[in-house]
């Protein structure tokens, strides 16, 4: 399985649809408004959003469905990234709510080589999100330096670092005798 790209692997105009869908439960949105300590009520109470929100109840705080989407784009965008450099713009264009299935995709806008460096470049993207019914909900640019398939080769191929499996050291178990045998 694939996981991120190097620079020659993009190509302006390919559509990655990210796989697969991630539901957004209560817990979720909780969890990451608890962790971000993000406590608006719009997203926390569901009493105060039913009675004076024009949604009528819980809206999934935006910045988890904006990290939810980048992180779906990861094995597709920048698995093999070297940095992250610049979120250009994001936008959440309509509310997701708790058991909402949000999906996403990212298109190629351009790539440049990197001009201080001969093994990396600069892929440019937009990822978009949206729910189960089609309805986009976040859209984001960003601009990811990714290696070139020679940068790559050098510092240990696809899974760098990885250990190579050994053999146990430990002296292997005595061979069954009629004595210690099972009945």
């Amino acid at each position: 399985m694939q996981f991120g790209r190097t620079y020659e692997e993009f190509t302006v105009g390919d559509v990655y649809k990210h796989w697969p869908g991630k539901t957004v439960t209560e817990y979720d949105d909780h969890l990451f408004c608890l962790l971000t300590m993000n406590h608006h009520p719009l997203h926390l109470d569901a009493n105060y959003a039913e009675r004076t929100t024009d949604f009528g109840r819980n809206v999934v705080v935006g910045n988890y469905v904006y990290s939810l989407l980048l992180g779906m784009s990861v094995p597709d965008v920048s698995g093999k990234a070297i940095a992250n450099l610049e979120i250009e713009s994001l936008r959440h264009v309509a509310p997701t709510f708790h058991g909402d299935t949000v999906y996403g995709e990212t298109t190629v806008l351009d790539k440049t080589p990197s001009r201080s460096k001969t093994d990396r470049g600069i892929v440019h993207v937009e990822t978009r999100g949206y729910k189960q019914d089609g309805t986009l909900v976040c859209v984001f640019r960003r601009k990811v330096m990714v290696p070139n398939a020679t940068y790559v080769k050098e510092r240990g191929g696809e899974q760098p670092g990885r250990p190579e499996l050994r053999e146990s050291t430990r002296p292997a178990a005595p061979a069954p005798t009629p004595a210690n045998q099972e009945q």
